[in-house]
């Protein structure tokens, strides 16, 4: 079985993120989704507006019959060497530098990496950014 793993906060959850989910899927036979803790994000973007706790987000993503499997994670570049997984199924737009060592680690330990398009004109930034000036 091959398996695929893809990470992210998944806050304002919108069809960008469903999108990745059905890319990534295609890729293997068992999706693992990682979600960022709550924790984690406000540790590394302390004036972020996050909508869901973490096990609200996770619950979100686990109700998608897509997803086989759902997990936290802190730093993508910590975590990956902790789960068993094929593929590493990333964002065009995922490339700070714990990213960068993520994708260094897969490399060195015979783990593939796909780059996936993001959807275009959503954007979880774009999304959160309308909706505080409903407010």
């Amino acid at each position: 079985m091959k398996k695929v793993v893809t990470v992210g906060v998944f806050d304002y959850f919108h069809l960008g993120h469903l999108r990745l989910f059905e890319n990534a899927k295609k890729l293997g036979d068992y999706l693992i989704v990682a979600v960022q803790d709550g924790d984690m994000i406000l540790k590394t973007k302390p004036n972020a507006n996050v909508l869901y706790t973490t096990e609200q987000r996770i619950e979100l993503v686990s109700a998608l019959k897509i997803v086989d499997e759902v997990v936290i994670y802190k730093d993508v570049d910590t975590f990956l060497p902790t789960i068993d997984f094929d593929v590493f199924a990333i964002g065009g737009d995922q490339n700070h530098e714990g990213f960068q060592r993520a994708v260094k680690w897969c490399e060195e330990n015979g783990k593939e990496v796909v780059r996936l398009p993001r959807t275009p004109g959503i954007c979880s930034s774009d999304i959160k950014n309308r909706l505080l000036k409903e407010k």
